[in-house]
């Protein structure tokens, strides 16, 4: 299941994340790349202005990243772009806690969820090894946190 995410919207909804922090769109990258990791699952996350606009570096097979240009966009004009040209819309789910693109996405057809909810999706654990007494083992690994590190030009 493919989620199109406004990220900073789902920032502000996480605990252990701050929009005050530099970081803030590396350390959720990281949080979603643990996320999708389990398979069956894909992001498309957008981020209103920070690096140049476009596809970012932090990019993955199963992560995408973009930033909006600050001069010319923002996330909700990208995100609802992607709704208008997607043709598989019954498939994805657009998370935000922006109204009117919870709406928007809702007259195009797509799935809808808030970011309170997806956080709360976030933040707890992953059930089926957890409950079966597996080792749960970390999904990121050092090398891609130096490269998201590295693509916001440092640790701060």
């Amino acid at each position: 299941m493919p989620f199109l995410i406004d990220g900073h919207n789902l920032i502000a909804c996480l605990p252990d994340i701050s929009l005050d922090d530099p970081d803030d769109e590396a350390k959720l990258v990281l949080k979603l790349r643990s996320f999708v990791a389990g398979g069956g699952k894909s992001c498309s996350v957008v981020f209103d202005g920070g690096i140049p606009g476009g596809k970012s570096a932090m990019s993955n097979k199963a992560v995408k990243v973009a930033f909006a240009a600050a001069e010319h966009s923002n996330a909700d004009a990208i995100i609802k772009s992607r709704i208008r040209r997607s043709g598989d819309r019954k498939y994805w789910t657009v998370v935000t806690s922006d109204l009117e693109l919870l709406n928007f996405a809702r007259r195009h057809g797509m799935k809808r969820m808030t970011s309170a909810e997806f956080a709360r999706r976030l933040q707890s654990p992953e059930r089926g090894a957890e409950s079966r007494g597996e080792e749960i083992h970390p999904i990121v690994s050092a090398e891609e946190i130096e490269e998201l590190y590295a693509a916001f030009g440092g640790r701060g």
